[in-house]
């Protein structure tokens, strides 16, 4: 066989997976908006391809007054924003002592960050439920909002200070040569070069809410608290439920404003990472 012919066989068999794997991914988004298309709230009278197109569920969901999902999408927007603006802030902070200081427990630190991770996040729903409860964060909010923070600090300050170690320190001393302190140095130096890895680390906070059902599931009660996983999850679990479609249309809507956040986010996520190679 040619090395030309075994290339072309090569490229063929690449393509033929990345379609295999489209098509594994596409086929259910497919159905999902398909679904939110149809006429009536069943699953089993509905198909991909609607026969009747009908916007009625997307009406239903911002007019009929059972709908409370525009209090959902609120919440989670207030708690995906506020989670991805603190969380990277604190995550980077974390990072840059980590990576640009040498103090005592420094290692072990880092040691405690990899060991974290190792741990699956249901080992410490009954502790995260019993602390809630003895702060009286349960069922709120601000409950909600300080476990994801405090859950993103350790692996994203491990994977952020990876990426600060790459930043020459020659940049940081010639800086401190020029009179600058360390928060101007962490502020004007090191974040506009870090844009990449925290442009990624605030993409990945901001989705999580709008991903995660198990932690509102236990944490919240209330239904005006819910957030959008919780509450379309209600559209087909409660007694007599048979609301397909308007969890479909539900569903759908919830991709908006995570793609509006990676198209704003592209450019850091591109060009920065360009950019931050050439300064350093």
């Amino acid at each position: 066989m040619s090395s030309k012919l075994k290339s072309r066989l090569e490229v063929a068999g690449i393509y033929l997976v990345i379609a295999f794997m489209f098509a594994v991914i596409s086929y259910p988004l497919l159905w999902t908006l398909g679904l939110s298309f149809n006429e009536g709230t069943s699953l089993y009278s509905s198909s991909i391809i609607p026969e009747n197109f009908s916007l009625e569920h997307y009406i239903w969901l911002f007019t009929d007054p059972d709908s409370m999902y525009l209090t959902w999408y609120k919440n989670t927007l207030i708690v995906a924003v506020t989670v991805s603006v603190v969380a990277t802030f604190i995550v980077a902070l974390t990072a840059y002592s980590f990576s640009r200081y040498r103090f005592k427990g420094r290692k072990y630190g880092i040691y405690a960050f990899l060991i974290l991770q190792m741990f699956p996040v249901l080992m410490g729903m009954v502790a995260l439920y019993i602390l809630l409860n003895i702060i009286g964060l349960l069922d709120s909010l601000a409950g909600l909002m300080l476990i994801y923070i405090g859950g993103a600090i350790p692996m994203n300050a491990f994977l952020v200070k990876g990426y600060f170690d790459t930043i020459p320190k020659e940049l940081d001393e010639s800086a401190r040569m020029d009179g600058a302190g360390h928060f101007r140095i962490f502020f004007t130096i090191l974040l506009p070069l870090a844009k990449p890895i925290l442009a990624i680390v605030a993409l990945f906070n901001f989705m999580m809410p709008f991903m995660d059902f198990l932690l509102p599931s236990i944490i919240l009660r209330s239904e005006e608290n819910y957030t959008l996983a919780l509450g379309l999850f209600n559209f087909v679990n409660d007694q007599f439920s048979n609301n397909f479609t308007r969890f479909a249309a539900g569903s759908v809507l919830i991709a908006l404003p995570i793609a509006t956040i990676y198209l704003f986010l592209q450019k850091w996520l591109i060009s920065g990472l360009t950019a931050g190679a050439t300064k350093g």
